[in-house]
């Protein structure tokens, strides 16, 4: 199993930056501008095409609210065998925050190209929500 793990900076309030990534069906206006260019809200499943034309379609398995956890998986993947991923929002003082991105998958090969695309898209997040270098 290979896992990938982000730990990205946010110049934003915890609430503020909650608020964005548990819009679950909206990350392509409030969360990843450009990145994503398309969010489709189905139940508890969601379609989400990105800029390179990509579609993905996940299963939102938890939205905890107290924790400002977000767990997903991608479902049908040509790339991947299994994908699990969270964002986890951790409050740092009253102005700024930590966004935890982590996602674990099949096969390690796919490693390298998912790396890659949260790297983008961390870009991105921190760009939209008021991040810091």
């Amino acid at each position: 199993m290979a896992s990938v793990k982000l730990d990205i900076p946010i110049a934003a309030p915890a609430a503020h930056v909650w608020d964005a990534v548990r819009d679950v069906g909206a990350i392509h206006t409030r969360f990843v501008p450009g990145f994503v260019t398309d969010t489709k809200l189905e139940g508890d499943m969601r379609t989400v095409t990105f800029e390179t034309g990509l579609v993905a379609r996940e299963l939102i398995v938890d939205l905890d609210e107290k924790a400002m956890r977000l767990a997903y998986s991608v479902q049908g993947s040509e790339l991947m065998s299994h994908h699990h991923a969270s964002f986890e929002v951790v409050p740092e003082g009253t102005e700024t925050c930590r966004l935890v991105w982590q996602a674990d998958f099949l096969p390690e090969a796919a490693a390298e190209p998912v790396r890659e695309m949260m790297e983008t898209g961390a870009t991105v997040m921190k760009r939209t929500l008021g991040g810091r270098d």
